[in-house]
């Protein structure tokens, strides 16, 4: 017995070994192993292979072998940055490749020795060159006959496709998503007519959906979604019996929304969204779907009755048409999404189905007609997270059963006729990001324990009658982006903000008093911060030039007062309504006057009146007396002999008279025809400024601003 178990052990051992020697992968798939680590090496900074060479190629990451680890069937590097690409006619030579998956690089184009190298491969089956940034047109695939997988969405390739992969005779998926490509959507799609998924969307390609697509009847997916096709969908489509999936999305399609397609029992996802169709929704369109997006069309007609009714039905899109009547009453418990958005449905919200609706995630109808009370039986939906009822016509108050909605992320109830206060029970909402009950007739205070939103980053209550003053405990919402309380009646002082506000304070149109708070210079992120239209006193804190990101700041229709502080150039200021703010970004007019040095102003005055005149004498100026007449003449004789020491006093004269002007005189008032004319003398020689005709009065709040002043006299041109 013992001789019998080591002669077993023995034998197990040997065929290990022999097993260990036959296994091993050729020597030229090694050595080419090397040569492809050597050239990896150098094409970026972390290469893909392992730094020890002599190791077992099919250990490294991104190789794969056969199931005895003869030979390497699969070499797949992906996020890697790679650039060159010329490693790819030395991977060819491994011969027994039957995946080559190069995705998530940076490769460029791909060298003709590639295509030569590969297409001599008779066992590949999948070649995946997606997110990279190939440019160029597409190569010919006429060597790769065994080519079931071919994938290059995701770059940049242009032209048209026509007969590249017409000899393909077991191309199954075939997959050109987002590049470049234009002309006709192609039709040789492969010789042997066996392709199953079809993705040529992201593209520019024109013209209609060909019905030549429908010859390929073991297709189960087809996606021509965001190109600039036209025409109808083509009834052949009711041939392709295997089809599971079907999108046509963001093109320029019309018609009606086929009969035919009812035929397809396969069919469970039909997207046709973002396109021209009209007409009626088909009755039992989805009989058989899943997943229906007809969103952003021009459908008409009411909602058929069965339509939310199908028990397989997870997601149904109509938002953006213009349905009419009333939301259906039968609505599927297995429902995950429902969107009626932006159409002109009425009635009132059906309340029966809700009680069983435990799977639905999210409703939107919002921008409707729809009447009545929100339905409490809404709490029932524990799993919902977006609830948009905005802009309806809604009336009654907020129930309070909309505190069951745990999951809630998204409350939208803005632009309907709700009353009452805000129910205590919406503060239990702890995942609500967003909470909106704007523009309705909400009356009452913001609850005390808003403050345990703690996930809330927007919260708008603008446009209500909400009282009272806003609670201390608002600054610990540590999420709020977001605050806009405008067009309310609350009051009291401004308490501390949360720090982290940056797209908007909103408290504008209030009864808020006190001064503005040093506190908001401390909210650095906030872009807009509006306080108008309140009662705020006091000045306007300096340290709010200090918030790198204001863009906006609305002051307006308070009772500020003291120096606006200067703001940056790129922030945009309304302190219009405060009557005792002064400006400083506004100079007076005389602020230049008071820092004019004695000996340039009285220099500026003497050549403005014509008393001396320049004459170069070496590097002095030589001031000479105008001779020029006074009074016809009169004094000729005695002018002609005034002394400097009299030209002085002049001078002098004239300066006190300006400087009383310009500073003493309430308001201030600028001369604008100061001339040796326009000075009188008396007996003395004193001197006078006269002929106000031209003369402005300079008010504190403006710089721009012309009155008559003075006696009447000639007004200059």
């Amino acid at each position: 017995m013992r001789r019998y178990a080591h002669t077993t052990s023995l034998l197990l051992l040997l065929f290990f070994l022999f097993h260990l020697v036959v296994s091993e992968i050729p020597s030229n798939q090694r050595n080419t192993m090397i040569n492809l680590y050597n050239l990896l090496q150098n094409n970026t900074g972390q290469p893909p292979l392992p730094r020890n060479i002599k190791r077992d190629p099919c250990s490294w990451k991104g190789v794969t072998c056969n199931s005895d680890n003869s030979s390497i069937t699969r070499f797949s590097i992906q996020f890697f940055s790679l650039s060159n690409p010329d490693f790819l006619p030395v991977l060819c030579q491994i011969n027994s490749l039957e995946s080559i998956d190069l995705s998530d690089n940076h490769l460029s184009y791909i060298p003709s020795g590639f295509m030569t190298a590969c297409g001599n491969l008779r066992g590949l089956r999948e070649l995946n060159f997606s997110r990279n940034r190939l440019s160029g047109s597409l190569p010919n695939f006429d060597g790769f006959l065994k080519l079931e997988s071919l994938d290059f969405s995701h770059n940049m390739l242009s032209g048209t496709i026509s007969l590249q992969m017409d000899r393909l005779v077991s191309l199954k998926i075939l997959s050109f998503g987002y590049n470049q490509f234009t002309g006709s959507v192609p039709t040789h799609l492969g010789k042997g007519m066996v392709l199953e998924k079809l993705g040529l969307y992201g593209n520019h390609f024109v013209g209609k959906i060909p019905e030549e697509i429908a010859n390929y009847s073991n297709l189960t997916s087809i996606d021509l979604s965001v190109n600039n096709l036209s025409g109808s969908i083509p009834d052949r489509f009711r041939e392709l019996l295997n089809l599971q999936v079907l999108i046509l999305s963001s093109n320029s399609l019309s018609g009606g929304i086929p009969q035919s397609l009812l035929s397809i029992k396969t069919l469970w996802r039909f997207a046709a969204n973002q396109n021209s169709f009209s007409g009626a929704i088909p009755p039992e369109l989805t009989k058989f779907l899943m997943v229906l997006d007809l969103s952003y069309n021009q459908l008409n007609g009411s909602i058929p009755s069965d339509l939310l009714s199908q028990p397989n039905l997870e997601t149904v899109d109509l938002s953006d048409n213009t349905l009419v009547g009333s939301v259906p009453e039968n609505i599927s418990s297995s429902l995950v999404r429902l969107k009626l958005g932006n159409n002109r449905l009425n009635g009132t919200i059906p309340s029966s189905s809700f009680v069983r609706l435990q799977r639905l995630m999210y409703l939107e109808l919002d921008n409707n007609s729809l009447g009545g009370s929100i339905p409490p039986e809404l709490g029932f939906c524990k799993n919902l997270a977006l609830l948009n009822l905005a802009k309806n016509q809604l009336t009654g108050v907020l129930p309070v059963e909309l505190g069951n909605l745990t999951k809630l992320q998204e409350l939208k109830l803005q632009a309907n006729n709700l009353v009452g206060e805000i129910p205590n029970e919406i503060t239990q909402l702890q995942w609500l990001r967003k909470l909106n009950i704007s523009w309705n007739s909400l009356n009452g205070t913001i609850p005390s324990q808003i403050s345990r939103l703690q996930s809330l980053n927007s919260l708008d209550l603008r446009g209500n009658n909400l009282s009272g003053s806003i609670p201390l405990s608002i600054g610990n919402l540590i999420s709020l982006i977001e605050l806009q309380l405008g067009s309310n009646k609350l009051g009291g002082e401004i308490p501390l903000m949360p720090q982290r506000l940056q797209i908007a304070l909103n408290l504008s149109s209030n009864q808020f008093e006190g001064l503005i708070p040093e506190t908001l210079s401390r909210l650095n992120g906030l872009e807009v911060l509006d306080l108008s239209n309140n009662r705020l006193t006091g000045k306007i804190p300096d340290s709010l030039v200090n918030m790198r990101n204001l863009a906006q700041l609305m002051l307006s229709n308070n009772m500020l007062f003291g120096l606006i502080p200067v703001f940056p150039p790129y922030v945009s200021v309304d302190t219009t309504g405060n009557t005792d703010l002064l400006d400083p970004t506004i100079p007076s007019p005389t602020q230049k006057l008071k820092k004019t040095s004695l000996d340039v102003f009285l220099i500026v005055l003497m050549v403005a009146i014509g008393c001396i005149a320049p004459a170069a004498v070496g590097n002095f100026l030589i001031p000479y007396v105008d001779e020029r007449p006074n009074i016809h003449g009169k004094f000729d004789a005695k002018a002609s002999e005034i002394g400097w020491t009299q030209r002085v006093n002049i001078v002098g004269d004239m300066a006190h008279a300006l400087s009383y002007l310009h500073h003493d005189c309430t308001p201030p008032i600028v001369h604008r025809d100061i001339s040796s004319n326009n000075i009188l003398l008396n007996s003395e020689l004193q001197a006078f400024v006269s002929d106000f005709g031209t003369a402005r009065l300079l008010h504190p709040d403006s710089s721009n601003q012309t009155v008559i002043a003075g006696t009447y006299g000639y007004i200059a041109s």
